[in-house]
């Protein structure tokens, strides 16, 4: 392998153009390479940030291309699996948006391509590398709250664009699998706990669903948050315990939706820390490239990405 990570990417989605795109290139240990777009038009604004890309007609021409050692993928949700496995058969270290998968059998898949490619594969799920989730991890480890009763959040945006993907139930939309995985996998990172007795009471649009209340069991903690495509955005997660309470008020979209901040109350005293200016994108893209440059363990590998998985599956049969 080269010095660097050499990035490829199966499509000129607007999230790679806008965000991981540039992360890729500015993250230390990598930069992007290649591009996969049938229109080559699309390819002209991934040059500002990549001015030496190379551009493939097709996603199979790019993982032939033997001067690529990883791609990205942030292809619609429907097609993660058949691509990142074709990935991994191809010999590439595969980083794929969220969902990875649209239940638990399929990550089984994805592992198994995984170890018989002998890869680097994950989905990208970028809060798990911002400092306020590992700070937050540390505290709830060192009982900073005591504890644990109750884990509440909320995560919603308005989306009523048919044409969007995330209200397309052939391309695996809904509000579960595009933002679900945040107010779950998150509490299942911040407390290191497992859900039991998972529910969901869930509105259905055209087969999608645009609003879903989850319940759950962590350990001897409550847990309750909701997920919406239809409401005015929000997003907050709050860890209460008997002597404290934890707050991540930009839990998910820090930068975004505004400043990542995290709030420790105790008694009379709060205590905030703040990360105006990570950019948790870049950190992923960082921590990618040195577990494959280095064999550095990946702090989201699938199997962590398979119980978020489980769990959503586990909200989706409770509902019927």
């Amino acid at each position: 392998m080269a010095d660097e990570v050499r990035w490829g990417i199966l499509g000129a989605a607007k999230f790679a153009r806008e965000y991981m795109g540039p992360a890729l290139t500015l993250a230390p240990g990598g930069h992007v390479a290649a591009l996969a777009t049938s229109d080559a038009s699309k390819a002209e604004p991934f040059r500002a940030f990549a001015p030496g890309l190379r551009v493939h007609t097709s996603y199979e021409a790019l993982l032939a291309d033997p001067a690529i050692d990883a791609v990205y993928i942030p292809l619609p949700n429907s097609l993660h699996v058949q691509w990142s496995i074709e990935a991994m058969q191809a010999g590439k270290h595969v980083l794929c948006e969220k969902p990875m998968a649209m239940r638990v059998s399929e990550f089984d898949q994805l592992i198994a391509a995984r170890d018989a490619a002998g890869v680097l594969a994950a989905e990208a799920y970028m809060i798990v590398h911002h400092p306020q989730w590992q700070r937050a991890r540390q505290l709830l480890a060192e009982g900073a709250i005591g504890r644990l009763w109750r884990i509440d959040g909320a995560f919603s945006f308005n989306n009523r664009d048919a044409s969007n993907i995330r209200n397309q139930a052939a391309m695996g939309g809904g509000g579960l699998r595009d933002i679900g995985v945040y107010v779950m996998g998150g509490a299942r990172f911040a407390t290191g706990l497992e859900p039991s007795d998972v529910r969901a009471r869930v509105q259905w649009e055209n087969g999608i669903d645009v609003y879903a209340a989850i319940s759950a069991k962590f350990g001897e903690a409550d847990y309750a948050t909701f997920t919406s495509i239809r409401m005015h955005p929000r997003q907050e997660m709050t860890f209460h315990g008997a002597s404290g309470v934890l707050r991540l008020p930009v839990p998910f979209n820090a930068r975004v939706f505004g400043e990542a901040r995290l709030e420790l109350h105790r008694g009379m005293e709060t205590i905030v820390e703040r990360w105006p200016a990570v950019n948790h994108y870049e950190l992923q893209a960082a921590a990618f490239n040195r577990s494959v440059r280095e064999g550095v363990a990946y702090a989201c590998p699938l199997e962590f990405s398979r119980g978020t998985q489980a769990m959503m599956d586990a909200a989706f049969a409770s509902a019927g």
